[in-house]
C-alpha cells in the first residue's frame, strides 16, 4: 500500500513537472504508475487529494525550517534551513501555485496552515505563553500567506531575501506579546 502511494506520488510529480496539474489525467497518470485505475481510487478520491498527498513533504520541511534554530534567533537573519527551503520549491512551483492560492488558501495552504499551527500552538504551550492559540495561528497564516504570494508571484524576492523577510514577520510576532 504504502509503495503503491509513492509509485503514484512520483508518477504525479513526473506528470507535473511536464504539464500542469489541470492537464494531468487520471489514465495517465496510472499508466505511468504502472497501476490500475480501480487501485488510484482505492487510495485517493481525486487527483487533488493526491496532490496534496505528494505535496505534504513540502509542508513538513517548512514546519521544520521554521523551527531549525536553536538558542535565542537572530532577528534579522533567517535560519539557513529557510531559505533553503524556500530555494527547494522550485522544480515543483507550478503544482504547490496549483494546490496553495494567493493569500495562503487552497488545499496545500489548508494543511500548511493546520500543521504549523498545530506546531506552533504545542511549542508556546510548552513554554507557558499565556498568547499560544494567538500567535499561533498568526504564525501560521502569515507564513502561508507569504509563501503564496510569493509563489504567484505577488512579492518579488530571491529565495534568501524571502526567507529573512517572513523570518522578520515572524520574529516580531512572538516578540509583540
Amino acid at each position: 500500500s504504502a509503495r503503491t502511494r509513492e509509485r503514484l506520488r512520483a508518477a504525479l510529480l513526473a506528470e507535473c513537472a511536464e504539464r500542469p496539474l489541470q492537464e494531468v489525467g487520471v489514465a495517465a497518470l496510472v499508466r505511468r504508475a504502472g497501476v490500475g485505475r480501480a487501485t488510484f481510487y482505492v487510495h485517493y478520491a481525486d487527483l487533488e487529494a493526491l496532490a496534496v498527498d505528494a505535496c505534504a513533504d513540502v509542508v513538513r520541511e517548512a514546519v521544520e525550517a521554521l523551527h531549525a534554530w536553536r538558542g535565542r534567533p537572530d532577528p534579522v537573519r533567517a535560519p539557513q534551513a529557510l531559505a533553503g527551503f524556500f530555494a527547494s520549491l522550485a522544480p515543483h512551483a507550478g503544482l504547490y501555485r496549483a494546490l496553495l492560492t494567493p493569500g495562503g488558501g487552497g488545499p496545500l495552504g489548508r494543511v500548511l496552515h493546520r500543521d504549523l499551527r498545530e506546531y506552533s500552538l504545542r511549542e508556546r504551550t510548552r513554554a507557558g505563553a499565556a498568547d499560544a492559540p494567538l500567535v499561533a495561528s498568526a504564525v501560521a497564516a502569515t507564513f502561508a500567506g507569504v509563501l503564496a504570494d510569493w509563489l504567484h508571484g505577488l512579492l518579488e524576492a530571491s529565495p534568501d531575501e524571502i526567507a529573512d523577510q517572513v523570518w522578520q514577520l515572524l520574529v516580531a510576532l512572538h516578540a509583540s506579546r
